[in-house]
């Protein structure tokens, strides 16, 4: 498991009006155990696509990368890590608005 020790968020732009509803890009910057498979040394940030349509939410996209060198880490969400994430998304995404 992880904690989140920082974040930004920003609406994404639709230049074409191809997709439905809105959508925010998340940059979660986590605080891994240790002895977690999930840590690196240089970090690991959390990059999370978040769609609202209509009266539903979800995580469209989300992608593990080191935090100093942007390199993408081949890791999935555990089912409570993604809850969890989610409900971050949810609490936050208002401010992306600002």
């Amino acid at each position: 498991m992880f904690a989140v020790t920082e974040y930004s968020a920003e609406i994404m732009k639709d230049p074409f009006g191809i997709l439905t509803g809105k959508r925010y890009e998340f940059i979660l910057d986590l605080d891994v155990a240790d002895d977690d498979e999930l840590y690196h040394e240089e970090g690991v940030t959390l990059r999370v696509i978040y769609v609202i349509e209509e009266e539903s939410a979800r995580i469209a996209k989300y992608e593990f990368l080191t935090t100093s060198s942007n390199k993408y880490i081949d890791f999935e969400l555990e089912e409570d890590e993604e809850k969890m994430v989610l409900a971050f998304c949810q609490e936050h995404f208002e401010k992306a608005a600002e």
